[in-house]
């Protein structure tokens, strides 16, 4: 199945700031399953193929990013109408480069749709790719503005009934990318405490950031979509750093203790001898 991408246009006057969304969606797609939610959000490891594991932090979801590789965001709709997943990263939004609000650009998901970003979009037709990097090498950073790196955020929005279907503008026509360049796969409120690794204990490391990767084709499309409320009816942040961080944080556990279980008696006798070690 292709992804599809397309530019959203709001309808002129209906809100009072910004002027374009994205769409993104998948083809042929079955429902997703039954949620309280209006949208699922995975970060995916685009190299290991797979979601990275969430831990949590005082209930709040955090992941661990490998510094270099390449992630995308994968979004699932939900529901079973088109939703605004407005999609900021270290605190600036993707698909416009602003420093990130709710009433700014976002992505729209046609009903049970599910996508992956993968980039900081530069055009209608490219994408610069997202992948973990130093904080100093971060977008963000290197545009000047370091204090938000470290958080991924989205803001959902339904979108508002069409009560005058012949005065709503053109819808557009998503149009289809290349397979060979899709991998597998908002606002944004500032959580409470520094960004993981960098308050509850000294880090080991420099703070992963998000940098901008190399050029990659994601096709777009304008089209139109209406918000509901100027208010999202969801918001979602899922903090990140490398996982020397996390631990240093105590976030994580150590290797050895995450992956042991306890016991009970660790220092047992063995019931015989054991042989020698070899020569």
């Amino acid at each position: 199945m292709n992804p599809t991408l397309t530019l959203v246009l709001r309808r002129r006057g209906l809100l009072a700031s910004g002027a374009l969304g994205a769409l993104l969606g998948l083809a042929g797609v079955t429902p997703a399953r039954a949620d309280s939610r209006l949208v699922q959000v995975d970060i995916v490891d685009r190299d290991g193929g797979g979601p990275l594991h969430v831990w949590r932090d005082h209930g709040r979801p955090v992941v661990a990013g490998r510094p270099g590789a390449r992630y995308a965001v994968r979004l699932v709709n939900l529901s079973g109408e088109r939703v605004l997943a407005v999609l900021a990263i270290d605190g600036v939004n993707v698909v416009s480069g602003e420093t990130a609000a709710a009433s700014q650009r976002g992505y729209v998901l046609q009903p049970w749709q599910r996508t992956e970003v993968l980039g900081w979009r530069k055009s209608e037709q490219e994408v610069a790719a997202f992948e973990f990097t130093a904080l100093a090498d971060s977008y963000a950073a290197r545009t000047g503005r370091p204090q938000d790196v470290g958080v991924i955020g989205v803001a959902v929005f339904r979108e508002a009934p069409s009560l005058e279907v012949s005065q709503s503008g053109p819808q557009g026509v998503a149009v289809p990318a290349p397979s060979s360049n899709v991998a597998p796969g908002a606002d944004t409120r500032r959580a409470e405490g520094a960004t993981a690794g960098s308050a509850q204990a000294p880090a080991v490391r420099e703070r992963l950031g998000t940098g901008h990767g190399d050029r990659e084709t994601s096709v777009a499309h304008v089209t139109t979509f209406e918000r509901a409320s100027a208010r999202p009816d969801q918001r979602l942040e899922i903090r990140y750093d490398s996982l020397e961080n996390l631990v240093a944080a105590g976030i994580v556990p150590p290797p050895n203790v995450a992956g042991t279980s306890p016991r009970a008696f660790p220092a047992d006798p063995r019931p015989y001898v054991p042989d020698p070690p070899a020569r």
